[in-house]
Order: structure tokens, then C-alpha cells, then sequence
């Protein structure tokens, strides 16, 4: 299942700087969080790096649509299941609405963790104020192209991208990450998972009356869970299913629902 992020940022610059700003992309990461790297192959080719907690990620995207000062859009050609498109929009004042408009599949638990947990939105809205703040602080383009990239065979261009648009990229397992966003969320979610169990068994020991006893979650894909042996013995770690942090994302809306109740 995919899943949509919309997110837009008003930018003090005019239409032509905010674009030709965003034509950079390998400035990206000076307001991407997580983002090391990103290679400009071709027009319409580019590679990502990723690295967040030690962990290393790469992929390719293609630039399906580019109109100046209007439009960039993309999808995901090898190692992820995203696609998208980020559009800009003269205002008054000299100003300029920029939109993102983001499709994407999550693989693996680790993944599915942080889209349960809202992290690559999260991670969506604050890459969009980092750029305010990085064009705005310049007040000018680091540099500019200008070209255009037609993907459309009808003059009418290809609308906005969705996950089918790079269909190709499914059964990754996530190996590549969904995109700088969803590297971010890989990590930060098995974390936030972690603190979320903690949360529930407290507050079940809190409402029960007795002191719940001190265990340790470890949170990994079930794909990659090794039992750990010590003298002979083998003592396998907790994994904590999908379906598990369902029922603790539920969980813990219930209590938030309780607490606003009071």
C-alpha cells in the first residue's frame, strides 16, 4: 500500500530564484537531513546517497517532467518505490509557493514503522523549511539550468508521478531506502518504536497497580533476526511484528484520546 505526502513552504524569493535554486541538486544536501550525496548523471538522471546511523543507501532517480520555473518531477528507477513532483507558484510580494507532492511504498518493517509513525512526512516538512531558510539566507540562485525535460508524448506533459511510475523498483525490501525521507524514517523509527513499547508497559504497570518488570525490546525486521548464542545457548532477541506496532500505535492514540477526555 502507498502512501501520499503533500507539503508546501512560502519562499521570500522570486519564482525564477526558488526554481532555478531547486535545479541544483547536488546542493541538496545542505537542506536534505540525511542526504550525503547527489549525482547528477544526465538531464535527467540522478544518483542518491544517503547515511544515517552508519547505515549506507543508494539509488537512482529519473527526471520525468522539468519546465522552468513550473515544475520538477520524478521517479525512482532502481532500489525504491517513489515517485513525485515539486511544483512552483509566483505569489504576491515577489514570494513563491513551493508544493511537494510525494508517492511512495514502504518495504520492510523497519519502513513500515516509520510510516506508522509519520516520520517521512515529518522529514518532508522540515527538508521544505531548510530550503526557506537556505534560499532566503542567500537571496539568490547558487547557480541555474534552464532546460527543459519532456516525458510527456502528448505536449500535455505526465501529471503528477505516482509509485506506478516506478513500479520497476518493487520487491527491493528496502535495501535502497524509499528515498532521503524514508532513510531517515528507517532509523529514527525502530527508536521511536522502542520508546513506544516502553510507553504501553508503563502505562499498563501505572493503571494495573504493580511494577512491570525491566525488559529489553530490540526492534528489527523479522528478515534479518539472528538468535544470539551464548554457551551453546540460544536465546533469540524480541522482533516486534507489523502487526505488534499496529497495536501499540492504536494503543497509544487510546491513551492520548483518554488524556484529552480529562
Amino acid at each position: 500500500m502507498s502512501t501520499k505526502v503533500e507539503k508546501s513552504v512560502t519562499v521570500n524569493v522570486p519564482v525564477s530564484v526558488a526554481y532555478n535554486q531547486w535545479t541544483q541538486f547536488e546542493d541538496f544536501p545542505q537542506f536534505m537531513g540525511g542526504i550525503t550525496s547527489v549525482t547528477q548523471l544526465s538531464d535527467d538522471r540522478l544518483e542518491w546517497v544517503a547515511e544515517i546511523g552508519g547505515i549506507r543507501r543508494r539509488w537512482e532517480a529519473k527526471v520525468l517532467e522539468q519546465v522552468p520555473d513550473r515544475l520538477v518531477s520524478w521517479a525512482a528507477t532502481e532500489g525504491a518505490t517513489n515517485a513525485g513532483e515539486v511544483t512552483f507558484e509566483a505569489v504576491d510580494d515577489g514570494q513563491t509557493s513551493v508544493h511537494l507532492s510525494l508517492e511512495y511504498e514502504p518495504e520492510g518493517l523497519v519502513e513500515k514503522v516509520g510510516d506508522k509513525l509519520n516520520v517521512i512526512e515529518n522529514q518532508a516538512e522540515g527538508d521544505l523549511d531548510r530550503f526557506k531558510t537556505f534560499i532566503e539566507a542567500e537571496g539568490y540562485a547558487s547557480g541555474a539550468w534552464r532546460g527543459t525535460v519532456d516525458g510527456g508524448t502528448s505536449g500535455l506533459g505526465v501529471g503528477t508521478p505516482g509509485v506506478e511510475d516506478a513500479a520497476a523498483t518493487r520487491g527491493d525490501s528496502g535495501k535502497a531506502g524509499v528515498s532521503g525521507k524514508a532513510v531517515a524514517a528507517g532509523v529514527g523509527a525502530a527508536a521511536a518504536a522502542a520508546v513506544g513499547i516502553a510507553a504501553v508497559a508503563a502505562s499498563s504497570s501505572k493503571s494495573s497497580g504493580t511494577t512491570a518488570p525491566a525488559t529489553t525490546e530490540t526492534v528489527q525486521p523479522a528478515e534479518t533476526a539472528v538468535p544470539h548464542h551464548v554457551d551453546g545457548d540460544a536465546t533469540p532477541p524480541h522482533v516486534v511484528s507489523y502487526e505488534e506496532v499496529e497495536q501499540i500505535t492504536e494503543a497509544n492514540e487510546h491513551r492520548r484520546g483518554d488524556n484529552r477526555s480529562i
